[in-house]
């Protein structure tokens, strides 16, 4: 490797600033992911009920849409290190809240069930949404231009490592130190994410050119989001390829009904394409290939929807674990090259509301594409649906690539070069 390619790769981890909120981000993923998988035995344990499972999600997932958009507006015109904050201290305050009903308030979970888990799960909503927007918004205000490329790679190599690892490490902890000590184990780590977040240096609040309501500011966020092409396309690509293209969700039933590989080979095919998002992370980290920014965003959501369909016709394990590293891999590209898109032609006025509008993007598809691939493996049979899914995807490339002519031509390396 070229040394002068391996420092700039390196040079965003020289910024002190940035490297606190890289593990920040780190500590507090794998501690949620932990808790994630606590909260599921917990509540499964309590009630046998596979619908209970999914209501975790939506008591999530209700509070973070409701609140993100307000959280974008806030993040645009209060201290951002403040709004970090709260919101990991909020989420502290959920797992220490699920540690003590838990171990010393059991009485609260005999009386009303598991309705109080799903309402902290609900305080865990409104961490997340409202700050997500701040998270996103301060990095460029760290990160000088030319790193915005680097600086995403990092970010979604720490936040796929601290996935793919805090499940297996709640797991383990709840089989062998118990629901009590895995809690435990999850404040801490959240604890220590909240002492590197103080570390980092508050920065001023972007100056805006006149005062508006909320409603003025939200709609001002939506109006840039949607008349800039380049932004736009980038996002809608991402959402649309989550939406359609996403084989998670029924994935025990490939292992079950296609593959034949029980459980154990499930555990493998859940994580293949978190580690085929690794590699090409390490790969991004040297080899940004900005020069044709907009037509390798293009190209990578493809290859994403062509390793979909040929996933679902697969009847090799290996070969299925082959298309799920790569349906890894080019999503890493597509999330890397957005982030990099969204940093780049968003002014510093606006960085919160367009990171709160890319959240409910992003996050809403996720849950409603997990909800979609179940439907569609429900009415159309599984390899079909999941078929039809990939090839909605390249549907939706080649539709965009007519619509958005410059999101096609674009060429980040020039963009980046160029002073604000």
């Amino acid at each position: 490797m070229e040394p002068e390619k391996k420092s700039n790769a390196l040079a965003v981890l020289k910024i002190k600033d940035f490297k606190y909120l890289l593990l920040a981000r780190f500590l507090l993923t794998m501690g949620v992911q932990m808790q994630s998988v606590i909260v599921g035995w917990q509540v499964y344990a309590h009630t046998k009920d596979a619908l209970s499972l999914g209501l975790i999600g939506l008591a999530e997932a209700i509070p973070f849409l409701l609140i993100a958009l307000f959280a974008g507006h806030w993040a645009d015109i209060y201290n951002r290190k403040k709004i970090i904050m709260l919101a990991t201290t909020t989420y502290w305050l959920a797992a220490l809240l699920l540690l003590l009903i838990t171990w010393k308030f059991q009485f609260v979970l005999q009386q009303y069930g598991i309705f109080p888990i799903f309402a902290i799960i609900m305080l865990t909503g409104i961490a997340r949404g409202g700050g997500f927007p701040a998270a996103s918004a301060i990095i460029p205000q760290i990160v000088p231009r030319e790193q915005y490329t680097s600086s995403s790679t990092w970010n979604s190599a720490a936040w796929q490592i601290a996935a793919v690892t805090g499940p297996a490490v709640g797991g383990l902890a709840y089989g062998f130190l118990g629901v009590n000590v895995s809690y435990a184990i999850v404040v801490a780590l959240i604890t220590s994410s909240i002492l590197s977040v103080a570390q980092v240096q508050s920065r001023p609040v972007p100056e805006r050119e006149k005062k508006e309501t909320i409603s003025e500011s939200l709609k001002q966020g939506f109006r840039f989001v949607f008349n800039n092409q380049i932004v736009l396309g980038s996002l809608s690509l991402d959402m649309f390829a989550v939406l359609f293209g996403g084989a998670v969700a029924v994935l025990p039933m490939f292992a079950d009904q296609v593959l034949h590989v029980g459980p154990e080979g499930l555990g493998f095919l859940r994580a293949a394409p978190s580690i085929g998002a690794l590699i090409m992370a390490g790969i991004m980290a040297y080899q940004p290939r900005l020069n044709h920014a907009g037509r390798n965003l293009l190209g990578a959501v493809a290859i994403f929807g062509i390793s979909t369909i040929l996933f679902a016709l697969s009847t090799n394990f290996y070969l299925s674990l082959l298309m799920l590293a790569l349906t890894g891999m080019f999503d890493m590209v597509s999330v890397i090259l957005r982030s990099t898109i969204i940093q780049l032609y968003t002014p510093d006025s606006m960085r919160g509301r367009v990171s709160a509008i890319n959240s409910i993007f992003i996050g809403s598809s996720n849950e409603i594409g997990a909800f979609e691939s179940g439907l569609a493996a429900k009415f159309m049979r599984l390899v079909p649906s999941v078929v039809m899914g990939g090839s909605m995807v390249l549907l939706v490339v080649a539709t965009i690539a007519k619509k958005a002519p410059l999101l096609r031509q674009l060429n980040m390396e020039k963009e980046i070069k160029q002073v604000d």
